[in-house]
């Protein structure tokens, strides 16, 4: 037996304005702003690792936690680069 099933076709209202040429360009977030969000991963994945755990997940939970410090060395090398100040 054959069913059709038919899809909403999603079409965008607008030019996307960064793929159109002549755009201007998108700014750079901030070196404070890249840092924050570099230490919001890491701790999402932190987590995420924590969940995988609970669930038994062991591999999984490997996984997220092998991939913390290369998170966190990126935004101590973004400190050092940018003399942010030093933390306590």
């Amino acid at each position: 037996m054959f069913i059709s099933i038919n899809h909403a076709t999603v079409r965008p209202l607008t030019a996307d304005a960064v793929a159109t040429p002549g755009a201007p360009r998108v700014e750079e977030p901030s070196a404070r702003a890249l840092h924050a969000r570099l230490l919001a991963n890491a701790a999402a994945r932190r987590l995420r690792a924590v969940e995988r755990t609970a669930a038994q997940r062991v591999e999984d939970a490997d996984y997220w936690k092998s991939a913390c410090p290369m998170v966190v060395a990126k935004a101590a090398a973004l400190r050092e680069a940018h003399a942010f100040s030093p933390l306590p």
